[in-house]
Order: structure tokens, then sequence, then C-alpha cells
């Protein structure tokens, strides 16, 4: 179970960091608009639907990776306190309810949007350079379909971390200040009780 945990996690990661990339080419084209619109006087008609696409598609496609890295903004105030089988239960009842179904309507209806868009070669009406829009609309049910798999892998460590008290491991990757020093402080801990059960032997 936990290779496929793990196996999980580096999707998302990948499919993450693949699409971290937007941010360079929406960064390399907003400063090429603001030089030709500002300096050259001669503003592009595609850079907005552009920049609206990549950022668009970060955002979406970016959704499992911060669910594997437990990224997700949560009102922590007092789930910080409760013991690991209390934040895992806490956790489970959220996904089920929340998280696994707004997957399932992004795969559901996404498809529908994606494949009517196609259909009909859908193109932008937010400006003059009628970007084809369809292979965009198409990351909608791909992204929810990740969001799934990364929520089933979620799901699954809430479970066995009820059973067992602790979750099991994740990919090891960038993470917040705060998370890098909780974790630094419960390895101190971790080995202070080690040296202390040493002198009791």
């Amino acid at each position: 179970m936990s290779r496929l945990l793990l196996f999980i996690d580096s999707l998302s990661m990948w499919m993450g960091k693949a699409f971290g990339w937007c941010i360079v080419v929406l960064t390399f084209a907003t400063c090429y608009e603001v030089f030709v619109r500002y300096v050259l006087n001669a503003p592009t008609s595609w850079a907005f639907d552009m920049s609206v696409q990549m950022y668009g598609a970060l955002l979406i496609m970016a959704g499992a990776y911060a669910l594997s890295r437990n990224g997700h903004v949560r009102g922590d105030v007092l789930y910080r306190f409760l013991p690991e089988r209390g934040k895992a239960a806490v956790d489970l009842v959220l996904y089920i309810l929340f998280l696994l179904p707004g997957a399932l309507a992004l795969i559901y209806y996404g498809g529908h949007f994606a494949a009517d868009s196609w259909r009909f070669k859908e193109v932008s009406w937010s400006s003059p350079a009628r970007i084809q829009i369809y292979f965009f609309k198409t990351l909608i049910p791909l992204a929810g379909l990740l969001m799934l798999l990364q929520g089933a892998a979620e799901v699954s460590r809430c479970i066995i971390c009820i059973r067992t008290g602790r979750f099991p491991p994740r990919l090891h990757d960038v993470e917040e200040t705060e998370t890098m020093l909780i974790h630094q402080h419960e390895h101190e801990i971790e080995l202070g009780e080690a040296k202390l059960r040493e002198k009791a032997r």
C-alpha cells in the first residue's frame, strides 16, 4: 500500500512541477507585453488570453500536487492541537464530504465542457486574437482525475493513521518553513526520548 501511495504522490509531484513551468512562460510573456506596449507602443492581441490560460493551467493542475504536500490552506487553529488520530478523523470526513465529490464534479462536468469545446473548436471571445481554448478546457477533467487519485491516497492515509496512530510517509519535497520546524522539533523530541530510554537501561 505504501508503494502505491508514494507512486500517486510522485505522479502529482511530477504534474505539479511540469505545469510549474507555466510561471516562467507567463513571466516572459508579461515582460514582453509590457515592453512592446509601453516602449514600442505596439501591444499584442494575444497576451491577455495567453496569460489567462497559463495561470489557469498552473492553478488547476497544481491542485493535486498541493494536496500531496498537504499544502492547501486550512483553518488549523484547533486542528494542530489534535492527536494524530484526531487529525486523521477530521481529514477523512472533510475529504469524503468535500474533496471527492468536488473531484468527481470536475471530471463529469469538466468532461462535458471539454467535449463540447472540442466539438465546436472553441476560441476565446475576450480578445481579437481568437486563441483556441479547447486544449485548455481539457485540463479540467484531467485535473479532476488527478485530484481524485490524490484524494483517494489521502483517504487511505487517514484510515491507516486511525488504525495505527501514525500517518504513512510522504515523498519529501519543498516544505514551508513552519512545517520544516515542526518536523525538526519532532525529530529532536524522538532523539531525546531515545536517549532517555538508553539511560533507563
